[in-house]
């Protein structure tokens, strides 16, 4: 089955999702802002947020790579970095329940966007598709994410199609000035007739979809 277009280039992300042990996010986090300038010496940081609703003790961060022989160079040049194991990898390990990778493509339709200020929530949504990639969906949903975009009550920061882990899923980043802002955003949307048609063609191909509602730490470039 066809994936679909995607962009001209190597580039793609890597988006990596930790479990943090219980009553452990805060020391995780202040390592994090201490030393994490280690880490991004070796490769360019898109964002790094921790959940605030939808999911407890989660972080996530998004990794941009020119191709795949640049990240194993980086995972090469980190597994000897006395710095970055020392001061931050072996003292974090502990913390750390569970680990998750996925390599994606920001769709072709789709530049990377940064919004407008400092500070608020970002939105992250996981939309599992039906298998067939976006040669089978990928029309139904961009009009669907246009729809919400349209409204002008959110900002659309990527959109983001799986190339490993689980298929035919989509992940979307938005950003609000507030968690009020993106509920108020939400009802306004639900009662407009051009997104309710462009989500109820999209839905045909969904599987299931999940949110989660992320804080950007200090030092993350996404903020």
């Amino acid at each position: 089955l066809a994936t679909g277009p995607r962009q001209n280039n190597g580039i793609f992300y890597e988006i990596r999702t930790y479990d943090i042990k219980l009553a452990k996010m805060k020391e995780f986090l202040e390592l994090a802002n201490k030393h994490f300038h280690l880490r991004t010496a070796h490769s360019e940081l898109v964002g790094f947020w921790y959940t605030d609703l939808g999911a407890l003790n989660k972080v996530f961060h998004i990794w941009k790579y020119d191709n795949f022989a640049h990240r194993t160079a980086v995972r090469h040049a980190l597994a000897n970095d006395k710095d970055w194991q020392g001061k931050f990898f072996s003292v974090v390990v502990p913390m750390i329940e569970k680990q998750h990778s996925e390599v994606a493509y920001l769709v072709p339709w789709c530049e990377l966007g940064k919004p407008p200020k400092e500070g608020g929530v970002y939105e992250w949504v996981t939309f599992h598709m039906k298998p067939g990639g976006p040669a089978l969906w990928g029309e139904a949903f961009r009009a669907a994410i246009n729809a919400h975009i349209n409204t002008g009550y959110t900002r659309l920061i990527g959109v983001f199609h799986t190339e490993y882990g689980l298929l035919n899923t989509v992940h979307v980043l938005w950003w609000n000035e507030s968690a009020d802002h993106r509920a108020a955003g939400r009802h306004s949307a639900h009662e407009d007739a051009r997104v309710v048609a462009a989500v109820r063609e999209s839905v045909r191909f969904l599987e299931s979809q999940q949110n989660v509602l992320l804080i950007p730490t200090q030092f993350s470039p996404l903020k």
